[in-house]
């Protein structure tokens, strides 16, 4: 495909306009769970107005604006206001507590802090003596206190009455290709986050690549619920702008259901614990009907894999076959895809790897999950299965005009339009991963093959090497154990030692659900993790997922543990445990492990 070359986020928002003015570009749900929408064109005229209150608050070209709140459209058109007149919006996630907030605004040097509402500014008044640059708060909704310092989006958007188009349309020309258009801090699994500047470049070449790769088309609703810190929501974003889709903000996690029934998206991207979620609660559904209902659950399933066999290897569905999966679809598998809306042609999967086991059985649902790759410093998106050329397991081929190579050592490096000019104010980090030739060091461990398909095997600080010298890549083993129903997390530990155990939390739904059917007294789940039949039930899961792995592989020993969240330090937004501290809290368990 061709690759426009844009000078800026800008230009590229007013080609959609120039072709899809009058569609519309953004919706929200309301509470009455009716919608609200702006079209491209409207969408374009209000970031303008954003650019100018954003000038007469005094934003220079290369000034910050944090933006601390869950994704919705006000974070979308502060994002390309900011980036319109050459600024730099930096997000950071809501669900960060007040000392890492600190550290990103104070990092990043803004100026301005875009706040989600009283909660978050909550945290920045606890704060606000140690954020000494910030000059204003501005309140995305919500009240406004009686305090300078703060104001609300309404009043915000006042204050560029006054300035002129002409002097708006001098800063928009002022912005080229290299300039920085966005700050994105990584997630921080070890170590403090980094602030990977991403160019107008970036942004606008990787949605094109995107594009490319996938299958949006004009008039296509999508339902976007992931965190818009992390810079693969933002990269759909831009790419569903690019391809004339119309984007509708989910209200939260917790209406996620709801709103998929409001929205019906044709393509949504999520990460892989939102797909390991339903998968568990169909399963555990199915199994909790027993009786007929399992039987056809499982006979429809059956149906499913072999009509997925036919669609991995080319080939035609026999006749009979055919028969059977429609009435498959219309017993079973029309109500996985109702769930979802009833319009899902196919699913984006990003951010950490899904389990190929999951993949498969969304497809033969008839939902296609296409996996991919992509990190901050890549504009999250350098892979990508094909909506006509898949395979479980593997990330895919590269976006078009992304060139991709494994090193002699097995790590995976990019190079690309999409890759990051450097690490803000860490050049010696910048020049671990960026080489002078301009690939990208990833820190992945993958196999291309012929047909230039990548299979990640793991990652190069991730890895475990067993005191046997195995070399084991633990998150393709965490994955197909929490495939359970009964298994929330799992995190495996074994550097440097005999062989692996792993801290487990519970699905605290299906272990209540089966202390019940077994009569175990007590709906406390901290006492159900410590009864011994609980126990028993989750070595026996765990048994079962050991005899798909290779001996050394296994898990010998495992400890039941309170929920990895973001609020106890132990997992980061990004849904990723943090191994290193989880090592550390639980260095008595681990220990006991080992004794044993």
């Amino acid at each position: 495909m061709e690759i426009k070359d844009f000078r800026n986020v800008y230009h590229m928002l007013s080609e959609t306009v120039d072709r899809w003015g009058d569609q519309d570009a953004y919706r929200w749900i309301l509470d009455s769970k009716e919608t609200e929408s702006v079209t491209w064109e409207e969408f374009r005229d209000q970031a303008r107005r954003v650019g100018k209150s954003l000038m007469a608050l005094g934003l220079e070209k290369g000034d910050k604006a944090n933006i601390l709140s869950y994704t919705r459209y006000r974070w979308v058109l502060t994002d390309v206001g900011c980036a319109s007149i050459g600024s730099c919006a930096v997000g950071i996630y809501q669900s960060l507590l007040g000392e890492d907030v600190k550290y990103i605004i104070n990092h990043s040097e803004a100026v301005l802090v875009f706040a989600e509402d009283e909660a978050q500014l909550e945290k920045l008044l606890e704060i606000r003596e140690e954020i000494p640059a910030v000059r204003k708060v501005i309140l995305f909704s919500g009240e406004a206190p009686n305090n300078d310092w703060v104001m609300t989006y309404d009043e915000f958007l006042e204050l560029g009455v006054d300035i002129s188009n002409e002097a708006l349309e001098a800063r928009i020309d002022a912005v080229g290709p290299e300039d920085v258009a966005t700050i994105v801090y990584t997630s921080g699994t070890t170590g403090i986050p980094k602030g990977a500047v991403l160019t107008h470049d970036n942004l606008t070449f990787t949605p094109q690549s995107v594009y490319g790769s996938t299958q949006i088309l004009e008039g296509d609703e999508t339902l976007l619920f992931l965190p818009l810190a992390h810079i693969f929501a933002r990269t759909l974003v831009f790419s569903a702008l690019v391809g004339g889709s119309t984007t509708t903000f989910a209200r939260s996690m917790e209406t996620i259901i709801e709103d998929f029934q409001i929205v019906r998206p044709h393509w949504f991207p999520s990460v892989p614990r939102v797909y390991e979620k339903v998968y568990s609660k169909i399963i555990s559904g199915a199994e909790a009907k027993g009786g007929a209902a399992l039987a056809i659950f499982n006979w429809a399933r059956s149906v499913g894999d072999r009509v997925s066999d036919c669609k991995l290897a080319h080939q035609p569905i026999p006749f009979l076959l055919g028969l059977q999966y429609g009435l498959a679809t219309k017993l079973v598998f029309s109500k996985v895809q109702a769930a979802l809306g009833g319009r899902v042609r196919w699913c984006i999967s990003g951010a950490a790897p899904l389990n190929a086991s999951i993949a498969k059985f969304f497809h033969a649902a008839g939902i296609l999950i296409v996996e991919g790759i992509g990190m901050t410093e890549n504009t999250s998106f350098t892979n990508l299965n094909r909506h006509d050329n898949y395979r479980f397991g593997w990330v895919g081929l590269p976006g078009p005009g992304i060139e991709q190579k494994v090193a002699e050592d097995g790590e995976v490096l990019y190079r690309g339009r999409n890759i990051m000019r450097e690490y803000y104010k860490m050049p010696a980090e910048t020049a671990e991963t960026l080489s002078s030739d301009g690939w990208q060091h990833t820190g992945d461990l993958g196999e291309i093959d012929e047909e230039n398909f990548l299979r990640i095997t793991g990652r190069k600080k991730d890895l475990i090497i067993t005191a046997g010298g195995k070399n084991i890549a633990p998150s393709a083993i965490e994955g197909l154990i929490a495939t359970s129903k009964y298994i929330n997390q799992i995190c495996a530990i074994g550097d440097r030692k005999p062989c692996l155990v792993a801290l487990i939390t519970v699905d605290a739904d299906n272990i209540r659900a089966f202390a019940e059917e077994q009569g175990i007294e007590g709906g406390d789940l901290a006492q159900l993790m410590a009864d011994e039949r609980i126990i028993t039930l989750i070595d026996g899961e765990l048994q079962a997922k050991n005899a798909e792995l290779a001996s050394y592989e296994t898990i010998k020993e495992f400890r039941l543990v309170d929920e990895f969240t973001i609020e106890n330090g132990l997992l980061t937004p990004t849904m990723k445990v943090k191994r290193n501290i989880a090592m550390e809290r639980y260095e008595d368990l681990i220990e006991g492990m080992y004794g044993e």
